[in-house]
C-alpha cells in the first residue's frame, strides 16, 4: 500500500495555514494555531487517531478565533478525503464511545461522500482558554463538508466542558482510524453501488 499522505496550503486574507496529514503514522504532531486549548484538542487528535500531523496556521486572531478553526476544519476536511484517496479496501465507517472523566462522548461516521454533520454538545461556557466554545461545531462542520464525510458527535453524559470537548476530539480520532483502515475481505470500495 503506498503512504496515504496530504500536504496542503490554504492562503486567505484571514489566515495561512500549511497542514501535513499521514493517516498511516504513529500520532505524532507538531501544532501552532495560536490557540492553546484548540492547539491541546489537535494533539489529542493525532495521538489518539495514530495520525502524523504537522499545522502551522496566522490567523487573524486579533478579531477573534472564528476564522482560524473554521479555517483549519475546512484544510484537514480535505487533507483526510485527498490521503484516504479513492477508499478502495477502507472499512468506511467507524464508531467509537470514548469515556473522558464525567464526559462520555459518541462519535460515528462514514466516508460516503456525502457530507452532513449532527453535532449535539451541551456547551454552555462562552470560553475554555482562548477557544470560543460555540467554535467547536463550525470545526467539526467544516471537517465533515470539505472532507465529504458523514459524521454524527453527540454528548451521552457530563458536565466539564474541558472533557466534553477534549472527548469529542478523541472520538473523532478513533471513529476516523477505524474507518480508514483497510480489510482484506473488501474488494473495491464497500458500497453496493461501486463507488463512494
Amino acid at each position: 500500500m503506498s503512504e496515504r499522505i496530504s500536504v496542503l496550503e490554504r492562503n486567505t486574507s484571514e489566515t495561512r495555514i500549511r497542514l501535513s496529514l499521514n493517516l498511516d503514522g504513529s500520532g505524532r504532531s507538531a501544532i501552532h494555531s495560536g490557540i492553546g486549548f484548540f492547539d491541546h484538542m489537535l494533539h489529542g487528535f493525532a495521538r489518539h487517531g495514530l495520525f502524523d500531523l504537522d499545522l502551522h496556521v496566522e490567523g487573524d486572531l486579533e478579531v477573534d478565533t472564528h476564522h482560524t478553526i473554521e479555517d483549519v476544519g475546512i484544510v484537514l476536511g480535505k487533507a483526510i478525503k485527498e490521503a484516504v484517496g479513492d477508499k478502495k479496501g477502507i472499512v468506511r465507517y467507524g464508531s467509537q464511545i470514548l469515556p473522558m472523566d464525567d464526559a462520555l462522548i459518541l462519535c460515528s461516521l462514514d466516508l460516503c461522500g456525502r457530507p452532513y454533520l449532527s453535532c449535539d454538545l451541551k456547551l454552555e461556557r462562552e470560553k475554555v482558554g482562548e477557544l470560543e466554545t460555540e467554535m467547536i461545531r463550525e470545526f467539526f462542520y467544516a471537517a465533515s463538508y470539505s472532507g465529504e464525510m458523514n459524521l454524527h458527535i453527540k454528548q451521552l453524559d457530563g458536565f466539564n466542558h474541558h472533557h466534553i470537548i477534549e472527548g469529542a476530539f478523541k472520538a473523532f480520532a478513533k471513529a476516523l482510524d477505524q474507518a480508514v483502515r483497510y480489510d482484506d475481505r473488501i474488494t473495491g470500495v464497500l458500497s453496493t453501488k461501486g463507488t463512494l
